[in-house]
């Protein structure tokens, strides 16, 4: 070693001692370059770290990793000293020093140029962005593109800088677009943001990093593929067809991070995805999904049986009375995947086997849509070829004596999952991870315990009604007029009840009849669905709550009339606009500053002053030192919940306008103003069908958009069941206390006094229970207000809600224009 170099050395030690430690560690992997190599190599480390000792530190760990990749010093040591020539450049040196060497491991010499190019000429334009992209791991960066691809994805960032968007906020949309819609796909995305940047800065950076509504539904509308939404009712046939079954359609998990589509179940719906690979494995899931459901997969005493077979007496619970699988793969440990996968694939077997005694040549479409298939690389490929090589044998009878009880037809979970710890024994097959395993499956094939699952009884049927506006009811024959009342996720007691059976004096239950609540004989003793949230109630008479005793579902509702929701709109045009006049005054004016932000339109002198004391101190702080001002928000949440019972189907005091008319408009400007005026809002509908199924129906929720299709549902909007207004106002409070505002409001609209089959004919118990959720919910800070088209209200609602704390609106026609109002004037009180 030269004098010069010890002397660099020295000065190091010094300075440092770490730095000196660390500087002679990695020497070893410089000497054998020569002395003039180690003098260049020393040189430049201790620049870095004179700038930086975190920067310095990254270079001399890394050293030995670069020497070996790059063969030498050239060209990485003279692209560090990139770093040298802006301050701030810290964070991306390291990330630099952290990546180089595998970037130039796996993607050579050209590769490691344009990655390095890339980042190189950010530095000048914006030292963070530089940081953001030598920092982003390069599995990521690239994915599975080639290096000269990384140019495309990075070309629109560069416009995009001279509106002040940062490279980081352009990376994370970016890449997860690339996953989901090719480069080509990143270019459409990055130009319709142009706008909505140019618009507004926060707005922008919403759509870059895919956080705002719109980006989402961009990449809903651009998502390749074969879109399952508009065929519907052609999987609710084929599925009724060959399995019997009949099961409501709800919104599958989607991620932007991208990944394979599934359809699953939770043994009572159907998740399906926005969109799948293609036409035939969307009918390949269909049929196999629902063959899971008829040959047995969710049966309550086979799982029971599966839970029996590891020593648990009882399956466990969820909050929601659903059963969860982990414990029956706790045992695995850390190799759980391993054996859930040997697990699925002879499941799945069973079910396919089961399938083709129903539908001859249903393996032979199965093995045809696989062979079109490429095989998944890595874990996930020898899974596949395992399910593979199985189907094959299976559709040419040829199945192992070991398997052959998976084609008997009295074959049950409890079987595959015996052959699963048998095989799993002494299984070849590798470890997988989460990442990989959703590769694994053949087309039309899901993980088959990735959710909790409802319990089924055997034989039980699914008899759902479906969507109205075309699509089949349970029977197989057009549904009934939109405008009757409809059923709510079974048969409706007012038709089940006989009339004969039913007397007393009780609570309003019919179409806008009173109707005596007693019941006696059959109905009496009809039960709900299982699970649901439980809810104490309050029984006056007893002066005590009866724990867990409504419980409480989430429904969709499946009435849609986009063309209702047009003609309310039209009708209501001139009312919309003298409200939108009134809403500017509403609007926030003043601004509130945010501290302590990366970037902004001015410098907070507090952050500025600490960021500087603690670099000095050799600490390295965050640079969050600017200011940024934002409009001044009102902070109140409002939860709109509206009774759909049946009476709503009745008119209003023979004036010849119905209920539901002035109710679907009244939610529909209500909406319109909320969005107008920027508050956070969610709408719900109730009804009831005795204490163990209150039904609830999100028409939007508070992180949905108040889009076409909520407008669809309030426009199709009709009435059903009872109204047991209790344990409807307690889940409501449970969503409201989710909102980070400081004001809540429970916003109430009902027809009538609270009622329901089973409350003894006695008109005082529900409204008793109310008047305690309404305390319940008032102790938790939440503000429950009722409005009330019912001519009685004044008799019994200042019980319940207090004075001050309800309107009864003579004239439904009013209902409308006061709904909003009344809302804006509850919203200014304080």
């Amino acid at each position: 070693m030269s004098a010069a170099s010890e002397e660099i050395l020295e000065h190091l030690e010094a300075i440092s001692f770490v730095a000196g430690r660390d500087a002679r560690a990695a020497l070893p992997a410089v000497e054998a370059l020569g002395d003039a190599a180690v003098l260049r190599y020393l040189e430049t480390g201790r620049d870095l770290f004179f700038y930086d000792r975190e920067a310095g530190k990254a270079f001399f760990h890394a050293t030995a990793a670069l020497v070996r990749a790059f063969g030498g010093l050239d060209p990485w040591l003279e692209q560090s000293r990139v770093f040298l020539t802006q301050r701030g450049t810290f964070r991306a040196a390291v990330g630099y020093f952290e990546q180089a060497a595998q970037v130039r491991e796996e993607y050579g010499v050209a590769g490691e140029k344009i990655w390095y190019e890339e980042g190189a000429d950010w530095i000048d334009r914006h030292v963070d962005s530089a940081a953001a992209y030598f920092r982003t791991p390069i599995a990521r960066l690239f994915g599975a593109y080639a290096a000269e691809d990384l140019r495309i994805l990075l070309a629109p960032a560069r416009e995009l800088a001279k509106g002040r968007l940062g490279l980081a906020s352009y990376l994370e949309g970016a890449i997860k677009v690339r996953a989901i819609c090719g480069l080509e796909g990143v270019q459409d995305w990055a130009l319709r943001g142009r706008d909505i940047l140019a618009a507004g800065r926060i707005r922008g950076e919403a759509w870059y990093k895919l956080e705002s509504d719109e980006a989402r539904a961009f990449l809903l509308e651009v998502l390749p593929g074969f879109r399952i939404g508009p065929h519907k009712r052609l999987f609710a046939l084929l599925l009724q067809a060959w399995t019997g079954l009949h099961l409501p359609f709800e919104d599958g998990d989607w991620s932007v991070e991208g990944g394979r589509s599934f359809l699953e179940t939770d043994g009572r719906s159907l998740f399906v995805p926005a969109v799948m690979p293609d036409r035939e494995e969307a009918i390949l899931a269909f049929y196999h999904t629902g063959a899971h459901l008829a040959f047995g997969s969710y049966d309550e005493e086979a799982i029971r049986a599966l839970f029996r077979e590891i020593g648990s007496e009882h399956p466990p619970l969820d909050a929601d009375q659903r059963i969860t699988w982990r414990p029956l793969f706790a045992q695995f440990g850390a190799d759980l995947l391993r054996f859930q996968l040997i697990f699925d694939i002879l499941e799945d077997l069973r079910v396919d086997l089961a399938m083709e005694r129903e539908m001859p040549g249903y393996l032979a479409r199965l093995l045809r849509a696989a062979g079109q298939r490429a095989l998944p690389p890595g874990a996930a490929g020898a899974y596949w070829r395992e399910a593979l090589h199985l189907t094959r044998l299976a559709a040419s009878a040829q199945l192992p004596a070991e398997l052959a009880i998976l084609a008997s037809p009295s074959a049950g979970i409890l079987d595959a999952f015996r052959l699963a710890l048998a095989r799993y024994a002494h299984t070849e097959l590798p470890p997988i991870t989460l990442a990989e395993r959703a590769a694994a499956f053949l087309p039309g094939h899901s993980p088959n315990a990735a959710r909790p699952v409802y319990p089924r009884k055997q034989g039980k049927s699914e008899a759902v009604e479906m969507d109205a506006g075309g699509q089949l009811g349970a029977a197989g024959h057009k549904e009934k007029p939109r405008e009757a009342p409809q059923q709510a996720e079974g048969n409706d007691p007012d038709l089940e009840i006989p009339p004969e059976d039913i007397q007393g004096t009780g609570g309003r239950v019919g179409v806008g009849i009173p109707m005596p609540a007693k019941v006696h004989g059959s109905g009496r003793a009809v039960k709900g669905p299982k699970g649901g949230w439980p809810y104490k109630e309050w029984d006056y008479r007893q002066e005590k709550y009866k724990d867990h005793w409504a419980r409480v579902h989430e429904r969709k509702l499946r009435e849609h009339d986009e063309a209702r929701a047009v003609e309310i709109a039209a009708e209501y045009d001139g009312t919309m606009r003298r409200l939108k006049k009134a809403l500017q005054a509403q609007k926030p004016t003043r601004m509130s500053p945010l501290r302590r932000q990366k970037e902004g339109e001015e410098p907070d002198i507090d952050a500025a002053v600490q960021f500087v004391v603690e670099r000095r101190a050799g600490q390295s702080p965050k640079a969050n030192i600017y200011r940024q001002r934002r409009p001044l928000q009102r902070d109140t949440a409002v939860l709109l919940l509206a009774d759909l019972s049946t009476s709503i189907m009745a008119e209003a005091a023979d004036t010849g306008i119905r209920v539901v008319d002035r109710l679907r408009a009244a939610m529909l400007l209500f909406g319109e103003a909320l969005v107008e005026v920027g508050d956070p809002f969610a709408l719900y509908g109730f009804a009831s069908k005795y204490h163990q199924e209150v039904l609830l129906y999100p028409i939007k929720r508070f992180d949905e958009r108040f889009d076409a299709r909520a407008r669809a549902v309030l426009g199709g909007l009709s009435g059903r069941l009872a109204t047991r207004m209790g344990a409807a106002i307690r889940h409501s409070t449970r969503q409201l206390l989710r909102s980070p505002a400081q004001r809540r409001l429970l916003l109430i609209l009902s027809d009538g006094r609270p009622a329901d089959y089973d409350d003894g004919g006695d008109p005082r118990y529900l409204q008793e229970d109310t008047r305690m959720a309404v305390r319940e919910a008032r102790e938790l800070g939440v503000h429950a207000f009722c409005i009330s088209l019912d001519p009685r209200g004044g008799d019994y609602l200042p019980l319940v809600f207090g004075q001050g704390h309800y309107l009864v609106l003579p004239q439904i026609d009013h209902l409308p224009q006061r709904l909003p109002e009344i809302y804006l004037r509850l919203r200014g009180h304080r």
